[in-house]
């Protein structure tokens, strides 16, 4: 039987969402928000390590986002993760006509609802965290209608999901990762746009499309300023680009490469320690 490390996870100042968004960068199957501390879940027992995760943690206190921390580690047989997962899955209201629905749950939607239905199980994207609200609230914002649309380190797929929704006319969501690939196609096909979304995986050179309308990347700092000239190459001219998954101390070094490239920055938007940063190139 397969076995995993558990982790337990205790900061002070408590910073739960922060520290998810931060962790999700390592190999983990699962997060777990238990209000005053997080459980943190992973079958690859040699990368996902105790001195991994202090490491992630050391750099969160250097940017001030928490003062101190504490990191117990244990391992334990294989469990139901499904399961697991699924007791900490709520539906979320992310803007007045946004709505994240896990298939699982029960929901009444109001008149004026777009329901995005997502099953998140192990993949980032939940609607949970911060960065993940901050663009779906650019999405509503920029999509008019038609465009054609590519999300970068897409995870659950909900946001090449929710810009078809909103209208676009067509989203490619693509990530590096098999789970990802087969939860974004799970996803494809509880929302019935299987002839409008299409689950890729691979890496952005992989994509031979040019030309979008709309570019997301919802993903970490570092990987954002490693594709910058390729984000440029695929955006269409005067095409949109939302980024996120950066913290505020991001911003810099992100507007000034970005804008280097052919970007105009449009605006920057800040909800706790995190922003999603809107281009146009």
């Amino acid at each position: 039987m397969k076995t995993y490390n558990e982790f337990i996870i205790r900061t002070a100042p408590i910073n739960n969402e922060s520290i998810s968004g931060l962790l999700w960068q390592l190999d983990l199957e699962g997060i777990i928000d238990n209000d005053t501390y997080l459980t943190v879940y992973s079958t690859k027992l040699d990368l996902v390590t105790k001195e991994a995760i202090e490491e992630i943690l050391h750099r969160a206190k250097e940017e001030n986002i928490i003062e101190r921390f504490e990191v117990e580690s244990s391992t334990h047989e294989d469990m139901n993760w499904n399961e697991e997962w699924e007791k900490n899955v709520n539906v979320i209201r992310v803007t007045d006509r946004l709505v994240i629905q896990p298939s699982f749950k029960e929901f009444d939607p109001k008149v004026d609802d777009i329901v995005i239905k997502i099953d998140p199980k192990m993949s980032f994207g939940t609607g949970e965290h911060a960065t993940t609200k901050l663009v779906l609230d650019r999405l509503e914002k920029y999509i008019k209608g038609g465009e054609k649309v590519l999300d970068i380190g897409s995870g659950t797929g909900v946001l090449a999901i929710a810009s078809v929704l909103l209208g676009a006319k067509s989203a490619i969501a693509l990530d590096n990762d098999e789970w990802c690939q087969l939860n974004g196609s799970e996803n494809v096909a509880l929302n019935h746009l299987e002839d409008k979304v299409r689950i890729a995986l691979g890496e952005l050179k992989d994509i031979e499309e040019t030309e979008f309308d709309l570019i997301v990347a919802n993903i970490n700092r570092h990987i954002l300023l490693d594709i910058s000239k390729d984000i440029y190459a695929k955006t269409k001219k005067a095409g949109k680009l939302i980024l996120s998954g950066l913290l505020k101390t991001d911003e810099l070094d992100i507007t000034n490469l970005y804008t280097l490239e052919g970007f105009q920055c449009l605006e920057a938007l800040a909800k706790d320690e995190w922003i999603c940063i809107v281009f146009s190139k």
